[in-house]
């Protein structure tokens, strides 16, 4: 008799792809729990909703962790242990991928800790993963009970030939010209992240509306699914009643707060906050412990005075723009913050520029070096190699505080490779410039967008180094105040801008077009005529900003930097590549070894040679051509004299390559002697006359044309 669970299934089409989300049959002390399958890729999602709000803390304890095994694609993880080590950077990016539009769904007061674990446990290597995570996600949050407000739904969308594709695979990717995921409820949008190449505002509204239709269609099937699967949502409302609290705040410090934020200066502007919240609680304390308030935040460890003094301040913010149209540092809803650009700015490196845009200020620096420098991919994404890496890097001093230096976080992540997106499709082909291109940026200082701050510095260090970039790219942060019916949208946010608004909206590109986007939504979605607003006043401040970059510089250098190294390429024959490694790699070691120069060979028998020293690497090219040398009838080239005999001389043509000038083909005239006209050691120039059966070379010197002797020269 077979114990084996009875499942529910979900079945959706997406893109003309089959999605499967069964319930009911694994991790069953889960909340709930779901597997997501589409094609041969299939991924298990639990979500855990603890039964009690945990104490002490005043943000909502939302966890989600997205993970790869490398059995997924049928490998055992590289390095020393043979395991899955920290989680790779896609890995990073997806987890925030997921957490982005379901961080919004979730009442106010709601402290109940949630997770959600993604696992990857097969993957064709074509049906994305990431995608199907958030419906997973999403769909668990609809069958475990919780005041989800979802759902949500998720669709990618490509265009190949001018056709939208959703969910298109990774062959596909390849051949479109805009990555772009929309995550978003039945009626708005929440999320967006994008690369794209230079496409149009237009373009970008068209693909939001063609995914609307597939999420639409997402949400309905979740919420019929919960339905058959007789899930009940629990009903929350705040256990915590704060508003005798507000009102004493409102009373207290209404009218100061309202002339904090009329100070356009931020350090005074809180210095004066600061004087306020301690009146307020001198106010909150002279109540008396037996006061409700106080029992309240002693019960649970809340600081709700400093929750209802940042609602105060929101709403106060808010109400100036709304009612006044300026801004807590006085400027325009449209207006961005003073630039000052420079470029150059640190000797010896191969390229640097500082970009600052009120206070926030990147220091950029680029670093050139041989393609054998691309960073390897340990993961199962099908890309094994990156030629181009940002690294971006946010350390505590940039915002005042003390705290130690670590590795990247997720934000860091998640920022750095937003800025590393915005430059990819302006950088030029491989073909063209075979270096591997390394950027780190450091924030120097921050007061909103610094990753916008570094797609710019990015793009001026990759200038200043002379990487032969396509053209310039630039990035703003867009806002918004969403009050009952008026959405107004705000050019270049600065920090309490971000915490206080309802949007995080970034959006880089040039004049012709978009590169990358990146949209959070602090509340439940954006309508598409405000997102189409916010794209057209994004380029109007994207276009300000590169201006006052080009001010500083308009063009890549007409060389790269002097102080970063050159690059020589060749071709050999496939065949000749383990020549020129040779045994265990000891004659490409001898090579490296006498010059000095890196060597990359490549499969296809591409050869590069990176080294600071010309001389070295024009001996490594010489030492490899010389290593796979073959003569071919016709060819005309320099070789030395060897040896001569009454017959003939011997020529050699590369090391242990030789040929023979007979001595009819020495001079136009008839000889009887050779040594008068060569010598043990002359460089002569000569061309192949004949290959014979056994692989000897016969030479002619006599008959050369002087274009011949010209062009070899040369």
């Amino acid at each position: 008799m077979s114990n084996k669970p009875e499942s529910k299934k979900m079945v959706l089409t997406v893109g003309g792809k089959t999605v499967e989300v069964e319930t009911g049959k694994y991790a069953k002390q889960a909340t709930s729990s779901v597997t997501v399958r589409c094609g041969d890729t299939m991924l298990f999602v639990h979500a855990v909703v603890s039964k009690e709000p945990r104490v002490g803390i005043d943000f909502f304890p939302l966890l989600i962790d997205y993970e790869e095994r490398m059995s997924a694609i049928g490998k055992i993880p590289g390095g020393y242990t043979r395991t899955e080590g920290r989680s790779s950077e896609k890995a990073i990016l997806v987890s925030r991928l997921i957490d982005r539009p379901i961080r919004p769904l979730w009442p106010k007061g709601y402290r109940n800790d949630v997770q959600i674990v993604s696992q990857l446990f097969a993957y064709d290597e074509q049906e994305q993963p990431d995608i199907l995570s958030i419906i997973g996600a999403s769909t668990a949050l609809m069958l475990s009970g919780a005041p989800f407000e979802g759902p949500v739904g998720a669709v990618r969308v490509g265009r190949i030939d001018g056709n939208f594709i959703a969910n298109p695979t990774h062959s596909e990717d390849l051949k479109s010209d805009m990555n772009i995921v929309i995550a978003g409820t039945m009626d708005s949008v929440i999320m967006v992240e994008a690369g794209c190449n230079f496409v149009s505002e237009d373009d970008i509204m068209a693909a939001v509306e063609f995914a609307q239709v597939e999420i639409r269609k997402q949400c309905e099937a979740q919420i019929a699914f919960a339905k058959e699967c007789n899930v009940e949502r629990q009903e929350f409302s705040n256990p915590y009643d704060t508003t005798e609290l507000a009102n004493i705040i409102k009373e207290t410090a209404y009218d100061a707060v309202v002339d904090a934020y009329h100070t356009t200066d931020r350090d005074q502007r809180s210095e004066k906050l600061d004087k306020i919240k301690e009146t307020v609680k001198e106010k909150i304390e002279a109540l008396g412990e037996d006061h409700p308030i106080a029992k309240m935040m002693e019960e649970t460890g809340i600081d709700f005075v400093a929750e209802e003094f940042k609602a105060l301040e929101k709403k106060i913010m808010r109400a100036m723009i709304k009612n006044e149209g300026v801004r807590a540092d006085g400027r325009t809803t449209t207006e961005v913050r003073p630039i000052w650009c420079e470029v150059g700015v640190l000797p010896g490196v191969h390229g640097s520029a500082v970009f600052t845009r009120g206070q926030t200020q990147i220091l950029s620096v680029a670093t050139l070096a041989g393609p054998g420098m691309a960073q390897e991919l340990d993961g199962v994404d099908p890309v094994k190699t990156k030629d181009y890496m940002h690294k971006y890097i946010f350390p505590g001093f940039s915002v005042g505080e003390v705290k130690p230096l670590r590795g990247p976080g997720r934000r860091e992540v998640g920022h750095g490779n937003l800025a590393e997106r915005a430059n990819v499709p302006a950088l030029p082909s491989k073909e063209e410039f075979p270096y591997a291109i390394r950027v780190t940026s450091d924030v120097l200082e921050s007061n909103g967008s610094t990753s916008m701050g570094s797609t710019c510095a990015s793009s001026m260090a990759l200038m200043d180094a002379g990487v032969p970039v396509k053209c310039m790219i630039g990035g703003v942060a867009m806002g918004l105040i969403h009050e009952e019916d008026t959405d107004i949208v705000l050019t270049d946010i600065q920090g309490i801008e971000d915490f206080l608004g309802d949007m995080d909206f970034k959006v880089t590109g040039n004049e012709e077009g978009i590169t990358a986007l990146q949209m959070d939504m602090k509340i439940k979605g954006i309508s598409n005529p405000t997102l189409r607003r916010a794209l057209a006043q994004a380029k109007e401040g994207r276009l300000h900003i590169m201006n006052c970059m080009k001010e500083v510089i308009s063009a890549p250098r007409a060389e790269i930097s002097p102080n970063a190294p050159r690059l020589l390429t060749m071709t050999i024959s496939q065949e000749d590549i383990g020549t020129v490694i040779g045994p265990g790699g000891k004659m490409i070691r001898s090579i490296i070894d006498a010059t000095g120069a890196e060597i990359d060979i490549q499969d296809d028998g591409k050869v590069t040679i990176t080294s600071n020293d010309k001389e070295g690497a024009e001996l490594a090219k010489k030492m490899i051509r010389d290593l796979t040398f073959k003569p071919e009838v016709g060819m005309v080239c320099k070789g030395k004299v060897v040896r001569i005999i009454p017959i003939g001389a011997f020529v050699e043509l590369a090391p242990g390559k030789d040929g023979m000038v007979h001595i009819s083909q020495i001079c136009e005239e008839r000889i009887e002697t050779i040594e008068p006209h060569l010598s043990i050691g002359q460089e002569v120039i000569v061309k192949v006359q004949k290959i014979d059966d056994k692989g000897r070379v016969n030479l002619t010197i006599k008959g050369l044309s002087e274009e011949e002797k010209s062009k070899f020269n040369a």
